[in-house]
């Protein structure tokens, strides 16, 4: 009872944790549209048809003979050789099985395969909502600075400022709507690879604020959960079972092969024709295989083994960044919210409590602290992503 009620607990802060993602409706419309996750499923489909080719037993044989007599009054042979060749019946329980396991495997590769392009999709997505809540910073700034420079060319021409002033106030304002310039660039960028990523459809995606998710409390129940769900560990586990069930199946093959079938042979009056019964003896054609997949399970073995701990120390660094970035995004929060000075700084100069000069100073640290301020959050979503990427 106590493992139940554990298991619905991790469950929930994982469904908690997913739940919040507001990128679902952009990741299912990628789901959906994309080309390239319909090319990898059809290629699973075959896949998973070619792994139950070749579990039945062999095509019966038929031959025919037909050899002329010499001298000729010794007359004509015909021969008729009808011949089925079947492994030992163990073997097909073994093809069967494991052409089931290859199945299972396909499909994990598959959601591997599908998580990888789903998370790509997160990122640009995280990275445009970077981009659009910069963008709105500097289109903000950019209309002061237009004000900034169109006033100083008035106070230059009336002699209110000098050629020095005039430029700083220009160059202030060519730097802000370059930069406004540059990030529609990245956000067109950006959109361009979710359409792509889309199966060419346009993708309309504005946010420009996140929506941190909350980190699971316990991450050693959680990362349970996570390991059990990540498709590319269940693609490698898949892969051990393939290897124990081949050593089966090597074993197997190790057995004689039977043969059943009907002869007949037909001269001048008379005719020889019964059954037979063959089968083969098992010396050297399966040397060595059952050796080659006990070698073959034991490095899948280490392999998985590899692939969880690394796992494992992927995910608990991810924990361990994401707790400290979350501090770091509540530090910045609480002092934007305290001191957001950008309108502020805006007043002070165009009531003369500042100069320009102090304006374009306070204004570049302004725009420095801000900017740590959504690459905090963006890196902070970033690494929450990868950390949630087996719930995708």
């Amino acid at each position: 009872m106590k493992k139940i009620i554990l298991s619905i607990i991790v469950l929930f802060s994982v469904l908690s944790v997913s739940g919040q993602d507001v990128y679902t409706s952009v990741l299912e419309q990628i789901e959906q549209n994309s080309t390239t996750l319909e090319a990898l499923k059809e290629q699973m489909e075959a896949q998973k048809l070619g792994n139950k080719t070749g579990i039945n037993p062999a095509n019966p044989e038929v031959e025919f003979g037909y050899l002329w007599g010499s001298p000729s009054a010794i007359g004509n042979r015909k021969d008729i050789n009808i011949r089925q060749t079947f492994d030992f019946p163990t073997v097909y329980a073994q093809r069967s099985r494991l052409s089931d396991l290859q199945n299972n495997s396909a499909e994990y590769q598959y959601k591997s395969q599908r998580m990888e392009l789903l998370l790509s999709a997160k990122t640009f997505c995280i990275e445009l909502v970077y981009y659009n809540a910069l963008g709105k910073l500097y289109e903000r700034q950019l209309d002061n600075a237009k004000q900034i420079a169109e006033a100083y060319e008035r106070m230059k021409q009336t002699g209110d400022a000098n050629q020095l002033e005039y430029n700083k106030a220009v160059l202030n304002y060519t730097n802000m709507d370059n930069e406004v310039k540059r990030i529609n660039l990245e956000c067109k960028r950006l959109l361009s690879e979710l359409s792509r990523l889309n199966g060419g459809n346009p993708i309309v995606f504005d946010r420009a604020v996140y929506e941190t998710a909350v980190l699971p409390a316990d991450f050693e129940n959680w990362y349970a959960q996570a390991e059990a769900e990540n498709p590319a560990l269940s693609y490698l586990k898949s892969q051990v079972e393939i290897d124990n069930r081949q050593v089966k199946l090597s074993r197997a093959s190790s057995l004689p092969k039977f043969s059943v079938g009907y002869m007949g042979e037909f001269v001048a009056g008379q005719k020889f024709q019964g059954a037979t019964i063959g089968m083969s003896i098992p010396l050297w054609e399966n040397k060595n295989k059952v050796k080659q997949a006990k070698a073959t399970v034991k490095a899948s073995e280490r392999i998985v083994e590899d692939a969880r701990m690394q796992y494992y120390n992927r995910l608990k660094n991810l924990y361990v960044q994401v707790s400290g970035l979350q501090n770091n995004v509540r530090q910045y929060n609480s002092v934007f919210e305290q001191n957001d000075n950008g309108d502020l700084l805006f007043k002070a100069y165009r009531n003369g409590e500042i100069s320009l000069l102090n304006y374009l100073l306070e204004m570049e640290y302004y725009f420095v602290a801000y900017n740590k301020r959504l690459q905090a959050e963006r890196d902070l979503e970033l690494a929450l992503a990868e950390l949630l990427a087996a719930m995708l």
